[in-house]
């Protein structure tokens, strides 16, 4: 191929090239809307030639340098395609993806041709470059991998280009030794101080770790201490020497930052977001974060998703909010460029803030005498694991003082699906009844399955009865959870649980769960069967049903005894719940209900023996606050006769008075007539007055009658 590139040659090689493909997440896709260009891949180009190679091998030493790599390191080229783009073409500003492990960044090498646009701009830092290409000279630009890039659209001509994805050697650089030695008096200063909160007040104890953020982005992929990039590979290779003299451990991590700033439109009146909150209900949007002026850091978050091993040996999803007092970086987020941006404008009380986000790697430090807990703060699976391996391998004091050193976090992070097995055997094997209860702790008691029973009785033979009781008891305790999910286990789990524990020789442990179980199911029947509206009780209690059928079944008999008793002590409401859950029993050929059948029966034949509401009996039994409005009110309730009654009432007498009508759930209706001073309030009793008591004797006649029927 002879160069400049003209039209002719590139009208051929387009002929043979494809539409270029682009990344985003996991997916290759084509769009044109996007990326617009020709595309040749590697097999379809050959350079060869002792020019070229001598070429390419000047230029990547002196691009090493530039890029700020060690001068110990090897950097090399790998084609990647050659690139091709007619008037129009372009491709949107974006990040290329790290196609192999060793890969840094990208290298693109301009073919001389004679055209108008089609640059090269670059964004990192904060800063923007501009290349454009040679008329009659190859041109090489390289970044890293992490830059965010754009190539505008030709206007003219054909431009013609080659990227190859550069590989870095595995050297880094040495450390100057005199700030080795400073760094690591001041990692010694910051791990032996205790902590302040940004805004004052008491301190915080001693930091756990600290956060050095870098410049760049990494992949999981690219993250090793032998392929950093820039200065981020002198920064890291000063903190891990200072770390070592220091006696402390030293690891990569990926960090997503999230920073949220009091800021306005550059160059725009304040007030215009007020004038909009008004006239535009679409207020938030995504917006380039440069074009606004940031005036105070009003919070900021930063969480670690992943970071290597201290031995190097690969790495590890983890989940860390590291706080405001353990971070540092020689670069401020607000020079570099967020990955999201979005700008909430004015909205009546608050607004006119730019939420930023950002990807960055760090390095990761902590005291080697404090390792388990830092890495343990960041994966409770880990730290179950560890503890494990240390008692299996006879550490068992290791493992009770690293237990221990837990305790100031793990309520906040170790109740994670899955682990209560791991816990449980941990906790046993401690021998430490504090510890163990610390461990078991933040556990709530539905995350108890069936194959937690042999773990159970373990740890509660262990530790006794007392101990046994109180963990029980801190798993039924208020947590955040919503009530159906503790309704499900009840339903679900706690019969076979039961039958587990005491096939284990744990009755007791069995018994503490179930009598767990009513204290939770019977709060919540004596809630809803005393809610008087039947649309929002009946629904509640009918719930219900299942979960008391198994626990009945679950239930030892000085326990059921007690349940059945205390059922009987319930309002006739209580039949909402008890009927369908005699049905579901009867399904089921649950015998343990026998005792709530015959309460039922009862119940209900003194319901039917009740003589029907005579025809001119407008009363209705209700009993109010015991205010005046309420005593007026009850006397109207309770006439026979009376069925509309006009009241001049003010405001708020007239507001008590609606609100004590909807949240009986009467039969009247009430209405404000707006006429004079005060308005009148005008009640009326409805005719479901005579619905509601006739559909209730004939549900009674129909549940006695199938109650008789089914169990006798």
């Amino acid at each position: 191929m002879t160069l400049p590139v003209r039209a002719p040659l590139a009208k051929k090689l387009i002929a043979v090239a494809r539409p270029a493909m682009f990344g985003r997440g996991h997916e290759t896709l084509t769009d044109t809307s996007v990326r617009d260009t020709w595309e040749l891949t590697p097999d379809q180009v050959t350079l060869e030639g002792p020019d070229w190679t001598a070429l390419l091998n000047r230029a990547l030493e002196d691009l090493r340098d530039q890029l700020g790599l060690p001068q110990t390191s090897r950097l090399r080229a790998e084609l990647h395609s050659m690139l091709l783009y007619g008037k129009g073409q372009f491709f949107l500003p974006h990040q290329d993806s790290e196609k192999d492990d060793a890969m840094v960044g990208t290298l693109v090498v301009s073919l001389p041709s004679t055209h108008t646009g089609g640059e090269l701009v670059i964004d990192h830092a904060g800063e923007s470059r501009t290349y454009g290409a040679s008329k009659e000279e190859l041109s090489f630009v390289a970044f890293y991998a992490d830059c965010r890039h754009q190539v505008t659209p030709v206007r003219s001509g054909y431009r013609a280009t080659l990227t190859f994805n550069l590989l870095a050697g595995a050297e880094t650089p040495a450390p100057v030794v005199d700030s080795v030695t400073e760094l690591a008096h001041c990692l010694t200063e910051h791990f032996t101080t205790p902590a302040t909160p940004r805004y004052g007040g008491r301190d915080l104890g001693l930091p756990n770790r600290l956060v050095f953020l870098l410049d760049h982005e990494y992949t999981q992929r690219g993250l090793n201490w032998r392929r950093l990039k820039g200065a981020d590979a002198e920064w890291a290779a000063l903190v891990r020497a200072a770390a070592e003299q220091a006696g402390c451990e030293t690891v990569l991590a990926l960090a997503d930052v999230r920073e949220t700033w009091d800021a306005l439109p550059s160059g725009g009146d304040p007030w215009d977001d007020y004038h909009d909150y008004y006239e535009d209900d679409d207020r938030s949007q995504s917006e380039d974060s440069h074009d606004y002026q940031l005036n105070e850091l009003i919070e900021d978050e930063i969480a670690l998703g992943w970071w290597t091993r201290p031995d190097g040996a690969g790495g590890e999803p983890i989940s860390l909010h590291v706080p405001d007092h353990e971070v540092c970086a020689t670069t401020p987020n607000a020079r570099l460029t967020p990955y999201q941006a979005e700008y909430e404008g004015y909205m009546g009380n608050y607004g006119n803030t730019l939420d930023r986000w950002y990807r960055r790697a760090a390095v990761v430090v902590w005291p080697r005498d404090r390792a388990f807990a830092a890495r343990a703060e960041a994966g409770s699976q880990w730290a179950l694991d560890e503890l494990r391996d240390r008692i299996d391998a006879g550490d068992l004091e290791g493992a009770r003082d690293a237990a221990e050193s837990l305790a100031p976090f793990w309520t906040r992070i170790g109740a994670q699906a899955g682990l209560l097995g791991a816990a449980l055997a941990v906790a046993a094997s401690l021998d430490v009844a504090g510890t163990a209860a610390m461990l078991l702790e933040p556990f709530r008691v539905e995350m108890l399955a069936r194959e937690h029973a042999g773990g159970l009785a373990t740890a509660a033979g262990r530790y006794g009865e007392d101990w046994t009781r109180n963990v029980v008891d801190g798993w039924f305790g208020p947590g955040q959870r919503a009530g159906t999910e503790l309704s499900e286990w009840i339903d679900t789990s706690l019969l076979e649980l039961c039958g587990a524990l005491r096939a284990v020789g744990r009755p007791d442990v069995a018994g503490l769960l179930a009598a767990g179980a009513w204290r939770w199911t019977g709060g919540r029947l004596r809630m809803w069967i005393t809610t008087p509206r039947g649309e929002v009780r009946q629904p509640r209690l009918e719930a219900l049903s299942s979960p008391l059928v198994r626990l009945l079944e679950a239930a030892d008999d000085e326990l059921r005894d007690e349940i059945t008793g205390a059922l009987r002590e319930c309002e006739d409401t209580a039949l909402e719940c008890l009927m369908p859950a005699l049905r579901l029993a009867d399904a089921r050929r649950v015998t343990a209900l026998d005792a709530v059948a015959r309460d039922c029966a009862e119940r209900l034949g003194t319901i039917t023996a009740r003589p029907p509401r005579d025809e001119d009996d407008w009363s209705i039994r209700w009993a109010g606050c015991g205010c005046e409005n309420c005593d007026t009110l009850e006397t109207f309730f309770g006439s026979r006769s009376q069925r509309i009654f006009e009241w001049k009432l003010a405001t708020a007498g007239r507001q008590h008075v609606h609100t004590q009508i909807d949240s009986a759930g009467l039969t009247v209706r009430h209405q404000t007539r707006r006429q004079g001073r005060p308005y009148t309030l005008v009640l009326t009793k409805t005719d479901e007055l005579f619905t509601r008591a006739t559909n209730a004797r004939h549900k009674a006649v129909n549940d006695l009658a199938w109650l008789t029927s089914t169990w006798g």
